[in-house]
């Protein structure tokens, strides 16, 4: 790093997160994007569970891939007061801590956010739950598709006939951001008042906000908006369109200027911009179908490259229906030069750049997804720990250690 390059954020920050799944380790990767040095603790059985949903990557999950990529991984059992008290030691040098327990779990520990910023003042402590700490749902088990479905989310998404979840975890994301929001500015906070304090997140909260246009215009006198799958509720033409060669691209046409410019220099018909069936937004949208059957069969005689060639030269917004092989494929993200390898127990592995991007700052670090326990012991001698001591946690499986996790200790 140059000396004129300012280093990242969060360099000097310490985070330490008993986490498991999606919603806190999201938050907590985008912390170590930043810097941070996060500390993971998992359970010596297994770990994070999020490490057995699948294999796809490369043998490894893809969610933990994704989530956990420059933390340390340090296998502690929570439940031996021995365990317990290594991540208290943790704690009290910690600038943040983060959890995702079950409810009440953490408290139970004594590692709630108001346990640990009464003894610690200037921590910032994160509680993340399902949907909060009171409240008839408190205990409600909270996976991210019955978040959906609570939040409403599946309720507007989908088909007319069919209503379909998210195809990515959005309640956990959703949390996750929050949670990571929340504490830059807990810890902004601490910088004029030198106190921290607790942070609380729901998922239901989180999508919630999310619902805002929905549920403002259903509450205020509207009525909710109804499934049109890639169509658009109130806005037409707004949909995928089939081209000559098969491709699905989408285009939307926002005012009336544009239609007049789509109907002019796409479709070849420009009787259209003035015609009093399409004219207007309110007229083509009460005309969909034959709006959608206008624009679908002027763009079925143009092949995929020509249509967008029009539609951009038009002016006219419009994207590819791409699939995943083609975004992990996609020019623009090539040509910004935005994947980088990542170091993982089964090798390197592509994954995209953090989308904050600090123009003259440190890069960001890209660190290593650690295997399980792969920390465990670099972080308890430098807690002060014995090899004796170390050694009798082990033998009576309070820590996994990184011959035990299965993987070399990269600290």
């Amino acid at each position: 790093m140059s000396s004129s390059t300012q280093p990242l954020p969060l360099d000097g920050v310490t985070v330490v997160a008993v986490e498991q799944a999606v919603a806190a380790p999201f938050a907590t990767r985008q912390l170590a994007d930043l810097g941070a040095r996060v500390v993971k603790i998992e359970r010596p059985d297994g770990g994070d569970f999020a490490r057995g949903y699948d294999t796809a990557a490369g043998g490894l999950a893809s969610h933990f891939v994704w989530c956990n990529r420059g933390k340390e991984s340090v296998a502690v059992d929570l439940k031996d007061p021995r365990g317990l008290d290594v991540v208290l030691r943790l704690v009290a040098g910690a600038d943040v801590f983060v959890q995702n327990l079950a409810q009440g779990a953490a408290a139970r520990l004594g590692l709630d956010a108001a346990s640990l910023c009464a003894a610690h003042p200037r921590l910032v402590a994160v509680d993340i739950s399902g949907y909060g700490a009171d409240g008839p749902y408190a205990h409600k088990r909270a996976y991210d598709m019955l978040v959906q479905c609570e939040a409403g989310l599946v309720s507007v998404t989908g088909t007319p006939e069919q209503p379909v979840k998210a195809g990515v975890p959005a309640a956990d994301i959703a949390a996750g951001m929050y949670a990571f929001s929340g504490v830059l500015a807990a810890l902004l906070r601490r910088a004029t008042t030198g106190l921290g304090g607790p942070v609380e997140i729901s998922m239901l909260d989180s999508l919630a906000e999310w619902m805002g246009h929905p549920l403002h215009h259903g509450m205020h006198g509207g009525e909710p908006p109804v499934r049109t799958g890639l169509a658009h509720a109130v806005i037409a033409p707004y949909d995928a369109y089939a081209t000559a060669d098969g491709e699905q691209l989408l285009l939307s046409v926002q005012n009336d200027r544009e239609w007049r410019r789509l109907a002019e220099q796409v479709l070849e018909r420009p009787g259209l911009a003035d015609d009093p069936d399409f004219a207007t937004n309110t007229s083509r949208t009460a005309n969909r179908e034959r709006t959608d059957a206008v624009v679908g069969g002027a763009l079925g005689g143009l092949t995929g490259g020509e249509a967008l060639a029009r539609l951009d030269a038009a002016g006219i917004a419009c994207a590819r229906l791409n699939t995943v092989a083609d975004v992990a494929a996609h020019p623009q993200l090539a040509a910004r030069d935005r994947w980088r390898e990542v170091a993982t127990p089964v090798g390197a592995l592509r994954a995209l750049l953090p989308p904050i991007t600090l123009p003259g700052g440190a890069p960001a670090p890209m660190g290593a997804v650690p295997a399980l326990g792969e920390h465990t012991d670099a972080t308890l001698r430098a807690l002060g720990m014995t090899e004796g001591q170390t050694a009798a946690l082990r033998r009576d499986g309070v820590i996994v250690d990184a011959a035990q996790g299965g993987g070399p200790d990269r600290s």
